[in-house]
């Protein structure tokens, strides 16, 4: 891109989209980290802020993981996951964002002595206040830690019972290379039998074989990350046929070493080929910046067009599982939009 730099941040910043790729606790920042840890006597790990953010660099997936279990521990009640949630929809709103699709663990915070009900509530609460207060649509996906075993995912299921009229879908996040998709085949049908959607991480550090997994035994109805697909022909062409959303994460893949550059970032190529590439930030406080900031250094750094751009924003209300109308809305919203630019 060749146009004004203040003029490309303004247009992206004010760009409508939705964000479908966003766990709410790697959007925990540090000050955030210190002042759940005072208010909740928590022993902290760290000696400063700045002593976090120097920890804040990581060479893969699990280095990353390590540190961002070790910041979950600070979240000890309801007003916690409110004020952690609200915080994150704030920003979004910062960012053109109009609607979030946020993935949470339950299984971190239970597995160290937290009901399940102390994370959904407060969750379901900040959603619903950044509905009133700053307009800001969202849905929940509650996802299973794939380095522990199906039976203790089917327990978390259970659990979930109650909340499954408030939660739209199931994911698969955490260690992914040594825990493939089929690990957990019987616990996604199951879910699917509870009408809920499913979504899985395939294809970040796993190979191709991943996702077709993903794809033929969870029925996944959406691919988070997906970078590796563009290993296998034969995968993109069924991604390209089954319109199926990858909702990929650019400065995430830099921060994890998946890319070594973003100026080979995947997502032209994902454009180029016909895949339903969108753009979201993972887990922003660790990996360097938001929906927006993603969105900025992929225009900035790997060649994207303003047509580009507005193509991925409308992806990304296409991909999400709101309502065919109000898909319709957000796409719209996005080509008023580029067309005020234009």
């Amino acid at each position: 891109m060749t146009e004004n730099q203040d003029e490309l941040e303004r247009f992206v910043r004010g760009l409508p989209k939705a964000e479908l790729h966003l766990h709410i606790e790697g959007s925990l920042e540090p000050e955030q980290m210190f002042e759940f840890g005072r208010r909740n006597k928590v022993d902290m790990p760290f000696a400063n802020v700045e002593a976090v953010r120097a920890a804040y660099e990581f060479s893969n997936l699990q280095d990353f993981l390590d540190i961002y279990y070790q910041g979950a521990a600070v979240l000890r009640t309801e007003q916690d996951f409110e004020d952690l949630a609200m915080a994150y929809f704030r920003r979004l709103q910062a960012d053109g964002g109009l609607y979030a699709e946020i993935f949470f663990d339950p299984q971190t915070h239970t597995d160290r002595g937290l009901p399940f009900s102390v994370a959904a509530d407060g969750l379901l609460s900040g959603m619903a206040k950044a509905a009133t207060e700053l307009g800001i649509g969202s849905k929940l996906i509650m996802c299973f830690l794939r380095h522990l075993d199906e039976d203790s995912a089917f327990a978390t299921l259970k659990q979930a019972e109650p909340y499954l009229d408030r939660i739209a879908g199931v994911g698969l996040d955490s260690s992914e290379v040594g825990h493939p998709p089929s690990k957990f085949a019987r616990l996604f049908e199951a879910a699917g039998e509870r009408g809920l959607k499913r979504v899985a991480h395939a294809g970040e550090e796993g190979p191709p074989e991943y996702v077709w997994e993903a794809l033929d035994l969870l029925k996944v109805d959406r691919i988070d990350h997906g970078n590796r697909a563009l290993e296998d022909p034969r995968l993109i062409e069924r991604l390209v046929n089954e319109q199926m959303t990858l909702t990929v994460c650019p400065l995430s893949n830099l921060k994890l070493c998946v890319v070594d550059d973003l100026a080979r970032h995947p997502i032209p190529r994902m454009l180029e080929l016909g895949l339903r590439a969108t753009v979201n930030s993972d887990d922003p406080a660790y990996f360097g910046g938001y929906v927006g900031d993603n969105y900025l250094a992929l225009a900035r750094q790997s060649g994207v067009s303003r047509e580009d751009l507005v193509k991925l924003a409308k992806n990304s209300f296409v991909g999400s599982f709101l309502s065919d109308g109000d898909v319709i809305r957000g796409a719209h919203a996005v080509d008023l939009y580029a067309d005020s630019f234009s």
